[in-house]
């Protein structure tokens, strides 16, 4: 490989894909202005891991560029044109809490921003692949509307039903749902991704992740789920739980695996193409369920509030489907399950 972009690059799935593209390319370009800081205040600064990767790997060119800045991106556009063999567009306002304070700020981000880079994909650098993370909030509230039963610790599906072996499939209908903010402006850098590759021919590929997680998380209150519950534990930060009975089931992917979905994508292409990625039924739990796992990794007790009210739009069980994209690259196999995940995640930010 040539050159590999990826913005984002300070972030939990950038700088996985820095690490792991840094041996298998000759230059890799990191575009990441630190904007989390911004978002979501010192807990949210990537500055330090922009530092590791430096210093681990000398064909890593970080750039202190913001995507909604599309003059500054054209110059690294036309810089390195054909050259660009791959795109890894990470970089995001990632949580629907925060979308809600400044809509404007976060369309211009997650829509417009998605939007300057595949237009500059589009007329420098047409041959690269480009893939996208998306969301599976572009699917809304619309995972509420399933017959769910109440168990113990969890909401489960009803076992007759055509998601319960697998997950949520992309048969799901993205309309009439409540999107949320953030949902929404993401739905729209995942068609346009999409249309750019229909329209265009560029090799485009859409990967609707649910939570993502791993070592080099900077997880904050409002975005980083597993992370900002183990960093809650180590440092007695009480967590809040916001409605479902903390029953609410989430699957959880770790960075690795999602890169490595990548690597099979980039090797063997599609165009416009659409997956849903996540932890699907070999990882998932419920809040309650990581509460106590966390409890017993860490071996400390983490101190909670319960407030009787969920977040607007906040799915009440979310598994994925993954079988398309094991269909489309049945090479690919999962590498972590819910515990390596929640000990590396201890690991890591004790020594950190």
């Amino acid at each position: 490989m040539n050159t590999v972009l990826i913005t984002g690059s300070n972030g939990l799935i950038g700088s996985a894909a820095v690490s792991f593209f840094a041996s298998k390319a000759d230059l890799i370009l990191g575009l990441d202005n630190n904007m989390r800081k911004q978002f979501f205040g010192q807990d949210g600064d990537t500055k330090w891991n922009e530092k590791n990767l430096k210093n681990k790997f000398k064909n890593f060119i970080p750039h202190d560029i913001d995507i909604r800045n599309i003059d500054k991106l054209k110059k690294i556009f036309k810089k390195y044109s054909s050259n660009i063999d791959l795109i890894i567009h990470t970089a995001a306002q990632p949580s629907h809490d925060w979308a809600t304070k400044d809509p404007i700020l976060d369309f211009q981000v997650n829509a417009n921003g998605t939007l300057n880079l595949l237009q500059l994909t589009n007329l420098y650098a047409k041959d690269a692949v480009f893939i996208f993370t998306s969301t599976n909030k572009v699917y809304g509230d619309k995972p509420n509307h399933l017959p769910f039963i109440e168990l113990e610790n969890r909401w489960e599906l009803e076992s007759n039903h055509i998601f319960f072996k697998n997950g949520i499939n992309e048969t799901m209908s993205i309309d009439n749902t409540t999107h949320s903010i953030f949902g929404a402006s993401k739905v729209a850098a995942d068609i346009m991704t999409q249309e750019y590759g229909k329209y265009f021919g560029i090799r485009t590929g859409v990967f609707r992740a649910g939570c993502l997680t791993g070592p080099f998380h900077s997880g904050v209150k409002l975005h980083g789920f597993l992370s900002y519950l183990v960093k809650c534990a180590v440092s007695d930060i009480p967590y809040t739980i916001n409605g479902y009975k903390g029953k609410q089931v989430r699957d959880n992917l770790h960075s690795h695996d999602l890169i490595k979905m990548f690597w099979h994508f980039y090797n063997n292409p599609r165009i416009g193409e659409t997956y849903n990625v996540g932890g699907g039924r070999h990882s998932n739990c419920s809040l309650l369920e990581a509460i106590n796992k966390i409890e017993k990794i860490t071996n400390k007790k983490l101190s909670t509030k319960y407030i009787n009210k969920h977040r607007k739009g906040d799915h009440i069980w979310w598994i994925s489907d993954i079988s398309k994209f094991k269909t489309h690259y049945p090479k690919w196999n999962f590498s972590y399950n819910l515990d390596r995940i929640v000990t590396e995640i201890f690991s890591e930010m004790t020594n950190r």
